[in-house]
């Protein structure tokens, strides 16, 4: 499903988090953007979902080393036929996203974008216009 997209009157960004190193995290902070707009709790819980399916996708264990040891043994051809851990999780967190915007955004008049979009560096949300909200269709 795609969105049809209203007007878009403005976008608010969510900076990545730095303050524990490079790890992909993104800041809780409520923007008083969408104040009003979106209840302070959904988004914190958004983001911590975010930011614990990312650590998930980072997570170092048997299955990374496995997965390096095969692509050396292989010459990285073994890639061609099969999925890493952090494209699975990644493929995960699209789907969660394309959720919270069926269910909770888009009802809302807001659009919540695939960090993944943004180099991950940002979460971003497009604000409709007022009167508008976001509609899915089916492709």
């Amino acid at each position: 499903m795609r969105p049809q997209q209203p007007p878009v009157a403005s976008k608010v960004f969510i900076q990545r988090d730095y303050s524990s190193g490079t790890k992909c995290q993104f800041q809780t902070k409520f923007p008083p953007e969408l104040e009003n707009r979106l209840d302070r709790q959904q988004f914190e819980e958004t983001v911590r979902t975010l930011n614990n399916l990312y650590a998930e996708a980072e997570k170092l264990g048997s299955q990374s080393y496995l997965e390096g040891c095969l692509a050396c043994l292989t010459a990285y051809t073994i890639f061609l036929c099969m999925e890493t851990h952090y494209e699975k999780v990644l493929k995960k967190i699209a789907k969660y996203i394309q959720e919270q915007n069926e269910k909770i955004y888009a009802p809302q008049g807001l659009l919540l974008t695939d960090p993944i979009e943004r180099g991950l560096r940002v979460v971003s949300f497009s604000v409709a216009s007022q009167s508008s909200v976001f509609h899915f269709h089916e492709m």
